[in-house]
């Protein structure tokens, strides 16, 4: 079985039943998705992609939030998929977004889409769960437009946190093979670097969660 197939696999088992209660039980633990969302501002008409959309909770916010953005998603994870399009049609949206099955760190947006390039490409609390995670940054900044953003939200170290609820919240977040990437903010910089952008990232709520975007210039 390829690498793919096999974080495949593992990412289908894990949400074959998390995927029926994932968006109630991560509501408020997924920090800083909806300022992301607030602040893409795609250009009238312009393409939003996001990686590993996993239900579609946040292409679904985009929607409502951008009524001419061009939605597209894709996931690993068939069970996902399965329930994004459900949920997104049941918001009216089904029409509106494109989904399909890729991986991250190795898409083809022309393949799965018809689209070669994005005004906005977003990874919300996926790098923490992709083995290759730089990999999937740097693919992701490839196909960004000229003029682009590409926005992520995950997981911070904690430190500045209370010990007692960091050593509680990394051993639930284990169960579901996450790992904060403390190392985010280096690697948004060499992307951002390689694709000729430029850079920023924000520690939020005493580093719970990080949030960067790269900018390509016009």
């Amino acid at each position: 079985m390829s690498e793919s197939a096999s974080h495949g696999a593992l990412m289908d088992g894990i949400y074959r039943q998390q995927r029926h209660i994932y968006d109630i039980t991560r509501e408020y633990y997924l920090l800083g998705r909806d300022r992301l969302i607030a602040e893409l501002d795609p250009p009238q008409g312009g393409s939003v992609l996001e990686v590993a959309c996993g239900t579609g909770r946040n292409l679904a916010r985009v929607g409502k939030t951008y009524p001419n953005a061009r939605l597209y998603g894709f996931d690993i994870s068939e069970q996902m998929l399965v329930t994004a399009q459900a949920s997104l049609s049941r918001k009216g949206m089904g029409a509106r977004v494109q989904l399909a099955q890729g991986d991250a760190c190795n898409f083809d947006p022309q393949a799965l889409f018809g689209v070669e390039k994005f005004d906005r490409i977003f990874l919300s609390y996926c790098l923490s769960m992709i083995p290759d995670w730089q990999g999937a940054l740097s693919e992701a900044a490839r196909h960004l437009a000229p003029g682009g953003q590409l926005a992520v939200v995950d997981f911070g170290d904690q430190e500045a946190l209370p010990g007692w609820f960091r050593t509680a919240l990394q051993a639930w977040l284990e169960k579901f093979h996450v790992s904060p990437r403390v190392e985010l903010d280096a690697a948004l910089a060499r992307t951002a670097q390689a694709v000729g952008g430029t850079a920023r990232m924000l520690h939020l709520r005493r580093d719970y969660c990080r949030y960067g975007v790269i900018t390509l210039p016009g």
